[in-house]
């Protein structure tokens, strides 16, 4: 039997649709494993990092800021840095965790170490029927927590950070790592930091204020020219000074005090200020004594140990050491 031309063109036809049809469905089907798959979303996020834009990547990974967090860490350069020791990234394939419920696992290196985060996704719906819509799990972002001792700031990721009382918890995205130190004309604290996995907070960023050598000169300057002072009075007790020579010969000649070791000033945190340990030393005094009984003179030149204790208030640039002298 022939095939007339009409069914020819017919066959054709139903073939044609056939194929569009075919295509449009296997379209669809790889718009959403790729343009719109909960990967796809995870993907965006971790681009939203890198570009510091913190209003995108909030929005995407659907979270919240917890109350009294402090935002600094979560936009522009702040961000950036966050995400700067960010390598290897690699969004795995999505896994079903219950009805419209997936994971999507990321692995990555972060700060030198391997590391894989698992992101909760669920289906909220489809556009035109045909695209699915994929969003995170809602949440609150975690938290560092950063304090130093005795100073009111410090630097996180690069930028000034307001410390109320020493201590700020600010809000973080994740993987990001978090860096903090504090630097001041004569105190500072060496880099510390903890890198942020997920939505549980990582350890805290206690930082340990250390002395610099500028307040360690500034407190030596001034010590140095109490003692001096007291060197320069000629008796056998300088006046509120913490050295003296004891003798019950009379004096047969000039008295002439001179330090011969300056104290090393210890400065240490305490109290919400700072402390200076017990400062010890020696002077040496030259002079002639006349013998009560037999009249004779002899010379004198005895090192004389001495101690005494200081209060150190320092206020903006300002630095001020108080002796402390007891008999």
């Amino acid at each position: 039997m022939q095939t007339t031309p009409v069914v020819k063109v017919l066959a054709a036809w139903l073939l044609g649709l056939l194929l569009v049809g075919t295509s449009f469905f296997a379209t669809v089907s790889l718009l959403n494993a790729r343009l719109y798959g909960p990967e796809h979303q995870v993907g965006l996020y971790l681009e939203a990092l890198r570009d510091g834009e913190g209003g995108k990547a909030l929005g995407l990974l659907n979270a919240s800021v917890p109350d009294g967090a402090n935002p600094a860490l979560l936009d522009g350069e702040a961000l950036r840095r966050a995400g700067a020791s960010l390598e290897d990234v690699a969004v795995g394939e999505a896994r079903e965790t219950g009805a419209d419920h997936v994971e999507v696992p990321v692995t990555y290196t972060l700060d030198g170490a391997g590391t894989t985060t698992t992101f909760p996704l669920r289906r909220i719906g489809t556009e035109w029927g045909l695209f699915n819509v994929w969003r995170f799990e809602q949440g609150a972002l975690p938290t560092v927590e950063v304090s130093v001792v005795n100073s009111v700031q410090a630097t996180v990721n690069g930028i000034d950070v307001g410390l109320p009382d020493g201590r700020a918890t600010l809000a973080s995205f994740y993987p990001t790592a978090v860096t903090a130190q504090y630097e001041g004309k004569y105190f500072s604290a060496p880099e510390r930091h903890v890198t942020v996995t997920g939505r549980e907070a990582p350890p805290p960023l206690a930082l340990a204020t250390e002395v610099t050598p500028e307040l360690t000169r500034a407190v030596d300057e001034q010590l140095h020219a109490f003692l001096d002072g007291c060197a320069q009075q000629t008796v056998f007790q300088p006046t509120n000074c913490p050295f003296n020579y004891l003798t019950d010969e009379r004096l047969a000649g000039d008295i002439t005090w001179s330090i011969e070791e300056y104290p090393a000033a210890s400065v240490t945190p305490k109290d919400g200020g700072w402390h200076l340990a017990p400062l010890q030393g020696s002077a040496r005094i030259d002079t002639q004594l006349r013998d009560f009984f037999s009249g004779a003179v002899r010379d004198v030149s005895e090192a004389v140990p001495f101690e005494f204790g200081a209060d150190l208030e320092v206020t903006g640039d300002a630095v001020t050491v108080t002796p402390v002298v007891r008999y």
